[in-house]
């Protein structure tokens, strides 16, 4: 590689291929070059997989104020109200903006922009514009196809960042002084070999830690890649102790990671013991339109009370032909295992789902680190506070990612010092793959035993404790043998567990989706919490 490269030839490089990655993208690629990078398919992204679909403010009766109080309000005390305002003024922008790249969303002649605009728990307006149940598989089938026709943008699939490329790498010590991102170095899975890959900027659209549990509605790709490698290159994280399980997942052998939509329940679907009793309004005044922390609890009271492997979750009162109209993925999925939702109400658990923390950013996607931006699930914004409002995820990916788009234009990186390759001459071939397997197993298990809905101290510390272990049992095999994606994924999501784990133990109170026994109380005023690694330089 050459010492000097002309900084203005440099790509922008691109983690993560889902709503958040693209938005940046085809927000760039007009004026710069830039590589998406996928460690798996192109197609396989959380964002494919969300169903309900995205906020609008678009209906005279709703109003932004409307959207930041039911945000705040489902944030549990903890969401910072200046970015749910930024964010929520910016959303009928966002809808307009899928609408002009071709998304498909359902239509109504009667409805606000001519769209059908359906309703999810925590919100006080019909204001979710969605493509039938499959919203975010149609926005992220036309994104997609637009990045792969753009001459600008290089989609790199089967390739895994490893760690970003800061000024710990660089041999020049002039450079060190002042910290930057450079770019990654990263993993070509199809051939084995680690290339460094030189950026003028670097942006995070990894997504959440799904994967650290036993059981979620996250795809394959949810291993906190970009969480992990932030933290590693000095950046703070914020509110790691809060992930959302979502109520309602599909309990079914064959089908373990199949979300039932929020929508369902928004159209009047109940929960309900299996000798059919209705559950929710023992709980919350607002019963199944409850925001999900309560929800989710909800259940697992019920079922830990009652010895209960699931709850129901019916609609069949809805009607044949409204839920084949409405809701057709799921009337498809649960069909072909055997349910028919028009006439069987659905077996249910609660599932990891969406992660509320992060890495820390502004509203510009900006991080600690100069020239590494970070957008969607992978952060902190402030937006979710102690607990997601339903579809504010998706409006969060286009909203912040144009943001962070318009930001990379105006700073170009004005110097680019010589990277080193990626150093592989100590290392060989591992011949027992299976700890990999065993340690990830175990990781995820833990997780769902003693980092779960409901926590205590005493769950917390066994969770660290052993977590610090197979962190070091990971480590010597980072440190000797030729990586691989699982390795990766396991080294990922092990930083990320010791941060929920010692987010939750920071925290002692009960708020949002964290609940400790220990603290069932919630503190009359409450912050953030915020780690700051070791290795920060002041």
């Amino acid at each position: 590689m050459p010492k000097t490269l002309a900084t203005d030839s440099l790509p922008v490089v691109i983690i993560g291929a889902g709503l958040a990655g693209l938005t940046v993208a085809l927000e760039l690629a007009a004026s710069r070059q830039v590589i998406i990078m996928a460690k798996r398919g192109l197609s396989e992204s959380a964002t494919a997989w969300a169903q309900g679909g995205i906020v609008g403010v678009l209906d005279q009766q709703d109003s932004v104020d409307a959207h930041v109080k039911d945000t705040v309000e489902a944030g549990a005390g903890l969401v910072v109200e200046s970015t749910a305002r930024y964010i929520a003024e910016r959303s009928a922008d966002a809808i307009d903006w899928l609408v002009d790249q071709g998304v498909p969303f359902t239509t109504d002649p009667q409805g606000p922009k001519g769209l059908h605009l359906t309703r999810e728990g925590g919100h006080s307006h019909r204001r979710i514009a969605h493509a039938a149940d499959a919203t975010g598989k149609a926005i992220h089938e036309v994104l997609l196809d637009k990045a792969k026709a753009h001459p600008n943008i290089q989609l790199f699939e089967r390739w895994m960042a490893l760690d970003l490329i800061t000024n710990r790498h660089l041999k020049d010590k002039q450079l060190k002084k002042s910290e930057r991102c450079y770019g990654v170095y990263a993993l070509n899975i199809s051939s084995g070999k680690i290339e460094a890959i030189p950026a003028s900027a670097v942006v995070l659209a990894t997504g959440g830690v799904g994967k650290v549990y036993r059981y979620t509605s996250n795809p394959e790709t949810a291993t906190g890649d970009g969480i992990a490698m932030a933290w590693r290159a000095g950046c703070r994280v914020g509110n790691m102790e809060f992930v959302q399980f979502h109520p309602t997942c599909l309990y079914h052998p064959q089908d373990r990671t199949f979300l039932i939509t929020e929508a369902l329940r928004g159209e009047g679907a109940q929960l309900k013991l299996p000798d059919g009793t209705r559950f929710m309004p023992n709980h919350d005044e607002r019963a199944e339109l409850a925001p999900r922390d309560i929800v989710a609890r909800a259940i697992d009271f019920e079922m830990k009370r009652l010895g209960l492997d699931y709850v129901l979750l019916d609609a069949t009162h809805l009607g044949e032909t409204f839920l084949k109209e409405h809701f057709p993925t799921i009337y498809a999925r649960c069909a072909a295992l055997g349910i028919d939702i028009a006439k069987q109400a659905i077996p249910v658990v609660p599932a990891a789902h969406y992660t509320c923390g992060g890495v820390v950013t502004d509203l510009e996607g900006k991080t600690d680190l100069p020239g590494l931006y970070a957008v969607g699930e992978a952060t902190y914004t402030g937006l979710h506070g102690a607990n997601r409002l339903a579809s504010n995820s998706l409006l969060e990916c286009v909203v912040i990612g144009k943001s962070a788009a318009a930001e990379i234009k105006q700073h170009p990186l004005k110097e680019m010092p010589e990277v080193p390759e990626w150093d592989e001459s100590r290392v060989e071939d591992a011949d027992e793959t299976v700890v990999i397997a065993h340690n990830w197993d175990e990781l995820r298990l833990l997780m769902w035993n003693y980092v779960g809905i409901v926590r205590t101290n005493r769950r917390l510390e066994r969770a660290l404790h052993r977590i610090e272990l197979l962190q070091s049992e990971v480590q010597e095999y980072y440190a000797n043998f030729r990586v691989t994606r699982d390795l990766l994924e396991l080294r990922n999501l092990l930083s990320c567990a010791e941060l929920i784990v010692r987010s939750a133990l920071m925290r002692k109170e009960s708020r949002g989706l964290h609940y400790s026994r220990d603290y069932p109380q919630s503190w009359t005023v409450s912050y953030p919490t915020i780690l700051t690694p070791i290795n920060r330089q002041s």
